[in-house]
């Protein structure tokens, strides 16, 4: 069976340095594969070898059953890319964007006219078809280009951190359209730095660091096996002298700024001291996929 995306062994070296450092990733139909990592882990490398735009030092990618990068323009006819950054013709209306970009895939007009209305209902931009591109508000612009990765008709569809810059109601909007694609059999390839995006869509999900992927798994299954079921978020001027009591009274915490994260299987002792302490606030709360991203490559800021 052809995956939508086979990556074997891939690597990819820049200044002595492996970008990307021996990478397996194979994508199952029909789902949302998450790949996330800090800045520098290498996802945009790996997704630009995915597609062929790049060669591989060594190893090898099947983009819809094709080799990359010597198959590229036939594999990538079925392909949708959503990139970081929106590049939309400013001279053009969104209906015109959508026309011209229907070309370069060979579409008719017919065709690509007939797809139109459909695409600009799934981004929330119907009768909007006329509208210049600097009219538009940029989560207007960021609808268009996830609508515009949809003009082939995909079978997948590599979204580079699509919510980017949309507001929480725009953000659940573009969520219920990916799940809509995922319904009619679409494979999508996310990257994010939204974690509960990631939560809420992924069947899988990648984690990659320093060029390799660390973990995978159903992000259910990952905060199971990595993380402690519950978490007390600690905050207040006294929070240093209360640190060494909560030593005693979790199994691990970590300090990220003037908070201090406490990771229990039992958070009931920890609250009921938090509780005699007036100048400390907190938060108690189930564990997610932030925590497991978090301890899994550290909480240090990447540039």
């Amino acid at each position: 069976m052809n995956l939508p995306l086979r990556l074997s062994g891939l690597t990819k070296i820049y200044g002595g340095h492996a970008v990307v450092n021996g990478v397996d990733l194979a994508i199952e139909p029909g789902k949302c594969h998450g790949l996330l990592g800090p800045n520098g882990a290498g996802k945009t490398t790996t997704l630009r070898l995915a597609l062929g735009l790049i060669a591989a030092d060594s190893g090898t990618v099947e983009l819809v059953g094709h080799p990359m990068p010597g198959e590229g323009n036939t594999a990538r006819a079925r392909v949708g890319v959503v990139p970081q950054i929106d590049s939309l013709d400013p001279d053009f209306s969104v209906r015109e964007n959508l026309l011209v970009y229907g070309s370069y895939f060979g579409l008719g007009r017919k065709e690509v006219e007939a797809r139109i209305p459909e695409l600009l209902d799934f981004a929330g931009l119907a009768g909007k078809e006329q509208a210049l591109v600097p009219t538009l508000s940029g989560g207007m612009k960021r609808r268009l280009t996830l609508a515009r990765a949809l003009i082939n008709d995909p079978d997948l569809v590599i979204l580079d951190e699509p919510t980017t810059g949309l507001d929480p109601q725009a953000r659940h909007l573009v969520w219920q359209g990916l799940r809509r694609l995922i319904g009619k059999g679409k494979t999508l390839l996310l990257t994010t730095h939204f974690m509960d995006e990631a939560e809420r869509l992924c069947d899988t999900i990648s984690i990659i660091d320093q060029g390799r992927i660390i973990v995978e798994g159903s992000p259910r299954d990952l905060i199971r096996q990595h993380i402690e079921p519950q978490v007390v978020e600690v905050y207040g001027d006294a929070l240093a002298d209360w640190r060494v009591c909560a030593l005693d009274l979790c199994k691990r915490c970590e300090t990220a700024g003037e908070t201090l994260f406490c990771y229990t299987d039992n958070p009931e002792p920890i609250i009921a001291e938090l509780d005699k302490q007036p100048e400390l606030r907190y938060l108690h709360r189930p564990a997610n996929l932030e925590d497991v991203f978090l301890k899994l490559t550290g909480r240090d800021l990447r540039d």
